[in-house]
């Protein structure tokens, strides 16, 4: 019999610990396959930092190393210079690469570092109890906001994609989303463009995944999704900012 779908051989058989309706799970598969697919399972060192996908290490079939918050595209930098022939990613959410990550993220680009970024967005803390992130929506209600964020205290939500796509070493900046099937396929699509602008080495590449968090927002999976769509989406466009020239 002509096997029609299998289990990526990117993941391990380990159980991952997410909430009900997260979608880390989805994107730890999309870059599972896109591993596969590439043939580099073998050759790929992932780098996982504080937060959500602190056990990354425990799900993805490849070489993975641990990293202090904020600081794995410092800790990818130092691996693939040192391994510059092995592909290199981090895993890194909004809490971690938009808030004390943020210096790290803007000079790995700036330097146009060959390593490949997965940013995972759901606007929140999600590990430490749902504190404000620096992507936390105007209005939107967090432990350290319970009113609400607001302008005047917080300033507006960072657009970390807009922000990198301005940086010549950036070579390849999409944000994408998971929140249906025909975005899942879009994302894939993407994830696979970064990957390969790593082992083109056309420079830093990086895919901004806009994620749910149902727990941390206080609604259910399935209303989760109607809320991206509705509240993160309008804010945090959909697309490609920046690719290689010549590169359609």
């Amino acid at each position: 019999m002509a096997i029609v779908f299998q289990k990526t051989k990117g993941l391990t058989d380990k159980e991952t610990h997410y909430c009900p309706g997260c979608t880390h799970g989805i994107i730890h598969r999309l870059v599972a396959e896109v591993l596969e697919e590439l043939d580099v399972l073998g050759e790929t060192i992932g780098v996982a930092p504080v937060g959500c996908s602190v056990l990354a290490y425990d799900y993805f079939n490849c070489d993975m190393h641990e990293a202090s918050h904020g600081r794995a595209p410092a800790v990818a930098t130092g691996i693939k210079r040192v391994h510059p022939d092995k592909v290199v990613f981090s895993y890194q959410g909004d809490g971690d690469l938009a808030s004390i990550g943020t210096a790290e993220i803007v000079h790995v680009a700036h330097r146009g570092e060959k390593i490949t970024t997965i940013f995972v967005n759901n606007a929140i803390y999600g590990m430490t109890g749902g504190q404000m992130a620096p992507t936390t929506l105007i209005g939107q209600r967090a432990t350290t906001a319970p009113l609400g964020r607001t302008v005047e205290h917080s300033g507006r939500p960072l657009r970390v994609s807009e922000m990198l796509a301005t940086i010549d070493g950036a070579a390849f900046v999409e944000r994408v989303s998971v929140d249906s099937p025909a975005n899942i396929r879009k994302a894939k699509k993407a994830i696979k463009e970064a990957f390969q602008c790593q082992i083109d080495r056309k420079g830093f590449s990086i895919v901004e995944v806009l994620s749910t968090c149902p727990t941390n927002w206080g609604i259910t999976p399935i209303d989760s999704l109607k809320w991206l769509q509705d509240n993160l989406i309008p804010y945090y466009p959909l697309g490609n900012l920046r690719r290689p020239e010549g590169v359609k």
